[in-house]
């Protein structure tokens, strides 16, 4: 019986438990990338116009981005209060759009739908930053690989409540925005509890590869069902009991993870965790001794080290400088010197206030706001660019979107960590690559070919994706862990301000203003980006536009965003060599 509670404890202390049901609460928190699904059913239903869907999005875009409460509150309450607060704003958000849309309650005006959306949508931030948190920290030495399928889970979330959506069988458009405001909700408040750092860094074992091996590969099969599925419900007239076995047996690819925890706590064939294949001893000494002497950082030990120091051997420098730290640490202790933390190093720890003065942080910033706002340009758009070319069944390219991004997002997560790990080169390297994809994928959307959709909402997906598992893991890697929270949720602030500047502006501005040609067939006044901004305030009657002209400018121009974007991404390559280096090059020695 003893034994039995042993393996309990260990099950529900263990760090792969919590990262299953982390990706099972991300797997919730990509309700935005619904918004080209459920834009269409508030835009007929409240009877509004492109521009002010266009706000609508902006909304979304800054409620899924603006984390800093939950960055605060993460670091003040509890992770699973973090949780419970982001399922709460999730509910009351959808859950009032759902009722203005149902007419259950009166029509609020256009400002108040906005607050609505910004509410709701930001419950995202509380689950992205309680799972990345906890995992990050309970997986140190695997970030990319974990960020990226966390961040890959988010994306997926599109396509997997599209699917369950199907199974309801509802006629009712609008039944989409009450799932949104009621499944995420559930799940999030049926595993807050689970969702916490659990001493990861001490449960390292050299079985972790096959266990990332093997969730990398639910990871491809669930992608492949889901584009399979996808594609069959779209081309075939399916009956309700096949589309309930297609949901039932998403359900359960989505439950398989549970088993690599399940078998580490329970099998018997298994080791106790004393027993257990462990890191090499060596290895976890040199592990433990590093973090333990980032922990104590001396300003003093740069002017109180003989020059000589520096001329020695690398292990009688560091086995010289750790003597010199542990006498000022007496020293200090004793009260005959004062010891001061100096400014933290690229690789350590910094506070958001000392990242925001380092010029790579804002090359991560910007490259981010021109890479992933150009696609979510594309993701927010996706709906009115598909009927646009005389495509009717938007729902296809949401989830195919999706899926791309999921993927995209898994991909960017292990190929980066292959170049960190493998040749110690910059993290970055791997974004300029994903912006490459991205403005071939823009192109395609602008020359509007047979199948340009298709081709660019690939590219696109792809591309975008990646941002979102490279970016926190290389933030993590050159500003450090401590707060990792507060750098993340500033980062993600590129998402709104790029979506508020391409989407909100430029891409209306010229879908309404081809609309209106095609409208006044050749009676064309022309309008300055100005007045096209002034219109975007004071919005006018719906417009609608047909070719492939609609988008061809705002594609072409996030194409040549996407470009700038590679040489910020190749500059900070430059400038954080030396970094990776001295992070990754012992490691391959």
């Amino acid at each position: 019986m003893g034994c039995l509670s042993e393996r309990f404890s260990s099950f529900f202390n263990n760090r792969w438990l919590v990262f299953v049901a982390a990706m099972w609460i991300q797997s919730c928190a990509g309700i935005g990338y619904l918004f080209g699904s459920i834009s269409p059913t508030i835009k007929t239903s409240l009877n509004y116009n492109q521009r002010q869907v266009a706000r609508l999005g902006v909304a979304k875009d800054l409620g899924d981005s603006v984390g800093f409460l939950a960055a605060s509150l993460s670091e003040i309450l509890p992770l699973w209060g973090a949780v419970l607060v982001g399922a709460i704003q999730n509910f009351v958000g959808y859950g009032w759009v759902w009722l203005v849309v149902t007419g259950k309650v009166p029509v609020l005006p256009l400002w108040a739908m906005c607050i609505l959306i910004f509410v709701g949508t930001n419950g995202e931030t509380y689950f992205n930053t309680a799972a990345l948190v906890s995992c990050v920290q309970n997986f140190p030495k695997s970030r990319g690989p974990v960020v990226g399928i966390l961040k890959g889970f988010a994306g997926l979330g599109g396509a997997i409540l599209t699917q369950i959506y199907a199974l309801m069988h509802s006629p009712d458009h609008a039944s989409l925005i009450f799932m949104v405001a009621v499944g995420p909700t559930m799940v999030a408040i049926a595993l807050m509890f689970i969702i916490r750092p659990v001493g990861g860094h001490k449960q390292l074992r050299s079985s972790d590869g096959f266990s990332f091996s093997i969730i990398y590969s639910i990871c491809l099969l669930l992608a492949a069902y889901l584009m399979a599925v996808m594609l069959v419900e779209d081309l075939v007239d399916l009956s309700p009991t096949v589309i309930t076995i297609f949901t039932l047996i998403l359900f359960v690819l989505l439950l398989i993870p549970i088993a690599i925890p399940v078998t580490l706590s329970f099998s018997w064939e298994a080791r106790s965790s004393v027993e257990e294949a462990l890191l090499p001893d060596q290895q976890k000494q040199e592990t433990d001794k590093s973090e333990e002497a980032q922990d104590i950082i001396f300003s003093e030990i740069e002017d109180e080290k003989p020059k000589e120091v520096d001329l020695l051997p690398a292990s009688e420098r560091q086995k010289r400088i750790a003597q010199l730290q542990a006498k000022l640490a007496q020293a200090a202790a004793e009260g005959a010197v004062r010891i001061k933390k100096r400014r933290p190093h690229r690789g350590e720890d910094f506070t958001l206030m000392e990242a925001l003065i380092k010029a790579d942080f804002w090359l991560i910033f910007f490259s981010l706001l021109l890479g992933s706002g150009s696609g979510l340009t594309v993701i927010d758009n996706l709906g009115q660019m598909s009927q646009s070319l005389g495509y009717d069944n938007t729902h296809v390219f949401v989830s195919m979107i999706s899926i791309w991004n999921f993927l995209g997002r898994i991909g960017g997560g292990y190929f980066s960590e292959k170049i960190v790990s493998d040749y110690a080169y910059p993290r970055p390297v791997a974004m300029a690559a994903a912006q490459v994809i991205m403005a071939i994928g823009h192109f395609f959307f602008a020359m509007g070919w047979p199948g340009a959709m298709y081709v660019g909402t690939l590219l696109v997906g792809l591309g975008y994706g990646a941002h979102w598992a490279i970016v926190p893991a290389a933030a993590s890697e050159l500003f450090g862990l401590k707060k990792f929270g507060a750098l993340y949720n500033f980062l993600t602030l590129a998402n709104p301000a790029g979506s508020l500047v391409f989407s909100g502006l430029i891409a209306s501005s010229i879908y309404d203003r081809e609309a209106e040609k095609q409208a006044h067939a050749g009676n064309l006044g022309r309008r300055s980006l100005l007045s096209s901004f002034s219109s975007f305030v004071h919005a006018e009657e719906p417009l609608k536009c047909n070719g492939a002209i609609c988008f061809f400018l705002t594609s072409l121009i996030m194409s040549g965003l996407c470009i700038i974007a590679v040489v910020l991404s190749m500059i900070l390559v430059y400038r954080t060599k030396t970094v990776y280096a001295h992070l990754y090059g012992r490691s391959r020695r």
